[in-house]
This record gives C-alpha cells, sequence and structure tokens, in this order.
C-alpha cells in the first residue's frame, strides 16, 4: 500500500505560482510512476502531468506545457508540481497518483484508469 498527501495548495492570483508536493509512505516512490491530474467543479477529472519512475519521462497536459513542471525526488519519497504563470482556468482540487507501471507509454501513464492510489487532493484557486 502507498500512502500519498498532497499539500502546497492555496490562493494566488492570476500570473502568480505555486509548488505542489506529494508525500508518500508506505512503499519507496522510487517503483512507482507518478501523476498530477485535477478537477474543476462540475468537471470530470483530468490529466495534468506525469513522470517515469526514473523521471527520465515526463508528460503534460497541453493546457499545462511550458508553465508547469512535474519532478520527483527519489530520496525524499516526494513528487513536486512547480506551477507558474497560473490562470484562474487552472482553478480545481489536484490529486497526486502513483502506479506500480514501469513504462514510458503515454496513453497509458496519462490515463486515470491507470492509476492504483491517490491522495486526498489539495485545492488551488487561482484568482482573476
Amino acid at each position: 500500500q502507498v500512502q500519498l498527501v498532497e499539500s502546497g495548495g492555496g490562493l494566488v492570483q492570476a500570473g502568480g505560482s505555486l509548488r505542489l508536493s506529494c508525500a508518500a509512505s508506505g512503499r519507496t516512490l522510487s517503483r512507482y510512476s507518478m501523476g498530477w491530474f485535477r478537477q474543476a467543479p462540475g468537471k470530470e477529472r483530468e490529466f495534468v502531468a506525469t513522470i517515469t519512475w526514473s523521471g527520465q519521462t515526463t508528460y503534460y497536459a497541453d493546457s499545462v506545457k511550458g508553465r508547469f513542471t512535474i519532478s520527483r525526488d527519489n530520496a525524499k519519497n516526494t513528487v513536486y508540481l512547480q506551477m507558474h504563470s497560473l490562470k484562474p482556468e487552472d482553478t480545481a482540487v489536484y490529486y497526486c497518483a502513483a502506479d506500480s507501471y514501469n513504462g514510458g507509454n503515454y496513453d497509458y501513464l496519462t490515463s486515470t484508469h491507470t492509476y492504483d492510489y491517490w491522495g486526498q487532493g489539495t485545492q488551488v484557486t487561482v484568482s482573476s
């Protein structure tokens, strides 16, 4: 079992930055692909970013490409999502997720159905 706890969310003005963290316990994260997803009110949960075991491969949703960066520190058992140039449409609950898949398949890594473990989410609100 992997327990995931997100932190770092909050209220920020448009154009601002936030860094989300996802701390894991129970298992070492180094053997998990990690993803960030988000869900806005009235909308389905959507893919934001993902990173493979080694950290060598990352994928981003088009809507965040160039503004968000996913990274991992396996020694700290933590995954990060650095968000810059935030927009009101980035407002959502952000979730991190983990899966033991060790590969680089884009369709697999960007699907909400892939991930076995999820955190409770952290709210990000971007004001205009």
